[in-house]
């Protein structure tokens, strides 16, 4: 009996606490999300099951945990090396910020930036919708938090789950998980938040605004265009070199069409290892006792508010737009300003097309969508600059 008493101490149900179960809960319901709903599965699948991972008891002095890292130890007058745990080694991606730029080197092999090329002023669009950063910055800081933690906090705004991890990783490491989860719940929810809003700032005249077809762009223009906008946005942000070459060095082996086998690796093999990986450890790092704390409700509050005033900008700034130019733009196209791609400019499409069934604005929306993966990216590496 006292063998079954001892081994009945060491399993989860003893230790299991009442965080433990809401994390849990919330795992399972990120799953649910991703199977019932659609809503980024290849996303909230992996985070949803990482943080069921993560909140199993485990007994102490035994590695498990993302946290437990490696270490030296002094022992019986020798220096000891004490190995981390598996899962500390998969968590070492995410907090030294290595997984991000490999995210961005498979997006950048699967976008086209074509649509952007050929109307250059949606671009305005993008860079529109990082007011959310600011905005979401100031008012972090007025909620107490330090600079540093407001700079990582603000970026969840642009709706991009990598360039929010390795902004944290760099500012704010012991918010990282919090500001993972919420960049990536937001991302995920794109389809719920962002109608809403359209709908509350557009008219139904503006919602069946045509916009002209996008001119068609030469091979040469889409081989240039890597290089140059790489030389131009990392002058302007030089902390943003690492995800941003990525993000171009990506495109350009997509657009060179010489080196087709090292893009297909990288949209394809490449970045859904990666993602296995990213979410799964930053699943696995919701510990409750690390994040069920009144810090994590006011992330995913900045968070929401973030995402929404991004969302808003994009739109009121194609609105403003409209007082200038001949050929209108359909305000809708502004709320694909977020760098959820393609999430975003499929939401734009489908709001547009409730109107107008033969409004087709897919292709106009991932102008700017693509243009905020970019200003996100920039949006980062100033903020890192600055506040580092």
């Amino acid at each position: 009996m006292d063998i079954l008493f001892e081994f009945l101490k060491t399993t989860g149900f003893a230790s299991m606490t009442l965080g433990n179960a809401i994390m849990i809960v919330i795992g399972l319901f990120f799953i649910t999300l991703a199977i019932r709903k659609d809503y980024e599965p290849l996303l909230l699948v992996p985070i949803g099951m990482g943080a069921i991972v993560g909140n199993i008891p485990i007994v102490e002095g035994m590695a498990l945990s993302v946290y437990e890292d490696a270490k030296w130890i002094l022992r019986d007058g020798q220096v000891e090396y004490v190995p981390g745990s598996v899962l500390s080694y998969l968590y070492f991606g995410v907090r030294q910020g290595i997984y991000p730029p490999l995210i961005f080197l498979g997006i950048g092999a699967m976008t086209d930036f074509s649509t952007m090329l050929s109307n250059p002023k949606l671009v305005l669009l993008g860079a529109a919708a990082q007011i959310g950063v600011f905005l979401t910055f100031f008012g972090a800081l007025f909620l107490d938090f330090t600079f540093e933690e407001a700079g990582a906090i603000g970026i969840i705004g642009g709706a991009d789950g990598p360039t929010a991890i390795f902004l944290s990783a760099k500012l704010a490491p012991h918010l990282l998980g919090a500001i993972a989860i919420a960049a990536y719940s937001y991302m995920a929810l794109v389809p719920v938040i962002q109608p809403p809003i359209m709908k509350l700032l557009t008219t139904r005249e503006e919602r069946l605004i045509r916009m002209k077809p996008p001119r068609q762009v030469s091979k040469r223009e889409r081989m240039i265009f890597p290089v140059v906008a790489f030389l131009i946005t990392t002058m302007i942000a030089p902390g943003a070199i690492v995800l941003l070459g990525m993000l171009f060095f990506g495109n350009l082996l997509k657009e060179s069409t010489v080196t087709e086998r090292l893009a297909n690796t990288a949209r394809t093999a490449l970045i859904d290892i990666i993602t296995i990986l990213l979410g799964f450890s930053v699943g696995a790092s919701t510990q409750a006792d690390t994040f069920l704390k009144p810090q994590s409700l006011l992330i995913f509050g900045l968070g929401a508010l973030s995402f929404a005033v991004a969302t808003a900008g994009g739109v009121m700034f194609a609105k403003f737009m409209n007082l200038f130019l001949t050929d209108k733009i359909n305000p809708l196209v502004g709320a694909a300003g977020v760098s959820a791609v393609p999430d975003s400019a499929r939401v734009v499409q489908m709001v547009g097309q409730k109107e107008d069934p033969h409004n087709f604005l897919l292709m106009h929306a991932m102008a700017p969508n693509v243009a905020g993966v970019v200003g996100s990216a920039i949006a980062a590496g100033v903020l890192w600059s600055v506040l580092q």
